[in-house]
């Protein structure tokens, strides 16, 4: 009886090792495996047997992870205090570097991400973080890459959420677009009566050029305000066609003499 006792102890005992030594790894999980403290090969997915005692595995998600970067104090170029979150897209390519290389993948490239936000915002002025957020999100994001990857980790996508600026800054920036648009309404104004002023000087030309065209232009201006609901029109008559008509009267009162 004491015998059946014993092996079934040792059967329970096998039993739990061997249970223990199973692993079931997910498609999206490897298992980087240490046999005696020292790196032996990565795992998985599926089953995956480790020996108790001897192996030890850590698990690897190699999932793309959603990381929020707190706001950051940022002084731009221009010299102005704002403050930024964003948030980083990466995933581990390489579980045997991401478990190795660096303590704890997530909190160190977290870490970095924090200070790389702030390292290349803070070579912009204000309104290129407004204004080219695609560009700046390329430049973090490789930077934070180049960094990242003697990690064994993929930086995918780096994108800027918010860029909170001060409430003065802001009535500033307001005052400044307004002095803008006030300016370039100024601009096409001036380009307006530029253009005016050259087709007039045209028209002169052309008229300068043709007396007939000119009569011509004064009596179709005369027909214009005799149009009008006016009791009494002063109409300037042309010295040359003045003189004209002078000229035929004479010629008309010598033929008479």
């Amino acid at each position: 009886m004491i015998w059946d006792i014993g092996y079934l102890g040792i059967v329970v005992v096998l039993l739990v090792l061997v249970v223990s030594a199973l692993r079931i790894l997910r498609e999206y999980e490897r298992g980087v495996v240490f046999m005696l403290g020292r790196f032996w090969k990565v795992k998985g997915p599926g089953l995956v047997v480790v020996i108790p005692g001897i192996q030890q595995m850590v698990r690897v998600d190699l999932r793309t992870v959603v990381m929020d970067v707190p706001s950051q104090d940022v002084i731009s170029r221009d010299n102005v205090s704002v403050k930024v979150n964003a948030v980083v897209y990466f995933r581990v390519l390489d579980p045997q570097r991401a478990i190795i290389q660096v303590e704890n993948f997530f909190e160190a490239t977290s870490q970095l991400a924090q200070t790389t936000l702030r390292a290349v915002l803070g070579k912009h002025e204000l309104d290129e973080m407004l204004a080219e957020r695609d560009k700046l999100n390329s430049d973090i994001q490789q930077s934070l890459d180049a960094q990242t990857d003697a990690w064994g980790i993929k930086v995918a996508t780096v994108e800027i959420k918010h860029v909170d600026i001060d409430p003065s800054m802001v009535r500033a920036i307001a005052q400044q677009a307004e002095a803008e648009r006030t300016r370039r309404a100024k601009v096409i104004h001036a380009e307006g009566e530029l253009q005016a002023a050259e087709k007039l000087l045209q028209a002169a030309q052309m008229l300068s050029q043709q007396p007939e065209a000119m009569q011509l232009r004064y009596l179709q201006t005369l027909g214009s305000i005799a149009g009008d609901k006016t009791s009494t029109i002063v109409f300037p008559v042309p010295i040359d066609m003045l003189g004209n008509l002078m000229g035929q009267v004479k010629k008309f009162a010598d033929r008479a003499g």
